[in-house]
C-alpha cells in the first residue's frame, strides 16, 4: 500500500496536469494584488469539473492526512469564495479516503443580521480547532483576515493548507518570506502547499516547456525566497 508521502505526490502531479488541461494555470503577464508582474497565474475557478475539482480535493486531503492527522482539527474552514466548494469537496475527500470526518465552514464577505445571522456559515468554530484551506498564497492578507474571525469567534488557528505556494518574499527589498512572517502571525502554526513554485518548475522542465520556465525562473530570481522552505518533490 503506497504511503502518505506516495499518495500526495500521486494527486500532486495529477493536479498540476489537471490544472494545465483546465486553463487554471496560465502563463503571460498577469498583474498580481500586490502590483508584481507575474509570469504564470493560477485560478482555482476554473476547476470547475467534478473530476478537477476531485483530482485537487484529493491532493488536499492527502497533504491534510500527512501533517494534520485526526485529532488535530475539528472545523476545515474554506474563505471565500473560491475556499467555499474547495473546503466542501476536501471534507468529502478526508472521509471518503481516510474515514476522517470533520466540520466544514466558510465566511461570508459580510455578516448576515438576519435568518442565523453571523460572520460564517457552516460548522461552529467556538472553542474549536480550525485549519485554513485557501488556494494560492502569495503575501497571505486574505488568510490573515480569516484568521481574525475565526479568532473572534472563539476558534484556534492550528495551520493553513495551500493548492500553491508562489514562495515569494514579503516585501520587496526583504529576506524575510511571506510564509515566514504568516506563520509568525498566526502564533506559530504550520502552513503546508500541495504545491510549490519550485515543484512546478521541475515539473515543466520535464515537459520541456523551456520558455514558461525561463520566465519563472527570472521572476522567482527577482521576488522568490532565496533557499526552499521545504523538500522539493520530483514528479
Amino acid at each position: 500500500m503506497a504511503s502518505l508521502q506516495e499518495q500526495l505526490e500521486k494527486y500532486t502531479g495529477a493536479f498540476i496536469k489537471s490544472s494545465l488541461d483546465a486553463g487554471a494555470l496560465k502563463f503571460g503577464s498577469f498583474t498580481l494584488k500586490s502590483g508584481r508582474q507575474s509570469p504564470y497565474f493560477f485560478n482555482s475557478g476554473m476547476l470547475n469539473t467534478g473530476s478537477s475539482i476531485a483530482t485537487l480535493a484529493s491532493a488536499y486531503a492527502a497533504l491534510i492526512q500527512l501533517h494534520f492527522p485526526p485529532p488535530s482539527f475539528d472545523v476545515l474552514f474554506g474563505p471565500a469564495y473560491k475556499g467555499i466548494p474547495l473546503g466542501a469537496a476536501t471534507s468529502v475527500a478526508l472521509y471518503n479516503t481516510f474515514g476522517t470526518s470533520v466540520g466544514f465552514a466558510y465566511n461570508r464577505k459580510e455578516a448576515k443580521d438576519h435568518g442565523e445571522g453571523g460572520w460564517h456559515v457552516g460548522a461552529d468554530v467556538k472553542g474549536k480547532k480550525v485549519l485554513i484551506l485557501d488556494d494560492v498564497f502569495t503575501s497571505g492578507m486574505a488568510i490573515r483576515q480569516v484568521a481574525q474571525g475565526i479568532r473572534e469567534a472563539g476558534g484556534t488557528i492550528v495551520g493553513v493548507v495551500l493548492c500553491l505556494d508562489r514562495q515569494e518574499i514579503g516585501k520587496e527589498g526583504e529576506v524575510e518570506s511571506a510564509k515566514t512572517a504568516l506563520v509568525r502571525d498566526l502564533g506559530g502554526a504550520e502552513v503546508y502547499a500541495v504545491l510549490t513554485i519550485n515543484e512546478l518548475i521541475t515539473y515543466l522542465e520535464k515537459e520541456g516547456r523551456s520558455d514558461e520556465v525561463a520566465q519563472m525562473k527570472a521572476y522567482r530570481e527577482k521576488y522568490g525566497i532565496k533557499q526552499p522552505q521545504c523538500k522539493d518533490r520530483v514528479y
